[in-house]
Formats: C-alpha cells, structure tokens, sequence
C-alpha cells in the first residue's frame, strides 16, 4: 500500500514563520509531519494547510 504524500504548510500564528514540510495522511484523516512545535516554542497555534505532490 503507497500512501499518499503531501506538501504541508505550517505557519505559526504567534510568530509568522513558516515551514514547508511533506506529510502523509493517517488512517483517521489526520495529517502527519513529525512537526512537533515552532522556534517561537508554540506547539498549539498553526494554521495548516495542504496540497497534494
């Protein structure tokens, strides 16, 4: 089974930097990155959004 790969775009609502990451989607419909928390040490506010590869 090949899942499906995505470029996902975080960017931190406390600071305004923004990353660039690939991701997958889980079974339940949630995107995984391994993104865990912003330079600004914000783990909570993201504005995320996805396109796909």
């Amino acid at each position: 089974m090949v899942k499906e790969r995505l470029k996902v775009t975080i960017r931190c609502n406390k600071c305004g930097e923004r990353y660039t990451l690939r991701g997958t989607v889980t079974k339940g419909g949630k995107l995984e990155t391994g993104f865990k928390r912003c330079l600004c040490d914000n783990d909570k506010d993201f504005k995320i959004s996805s396109d796909q590869f």
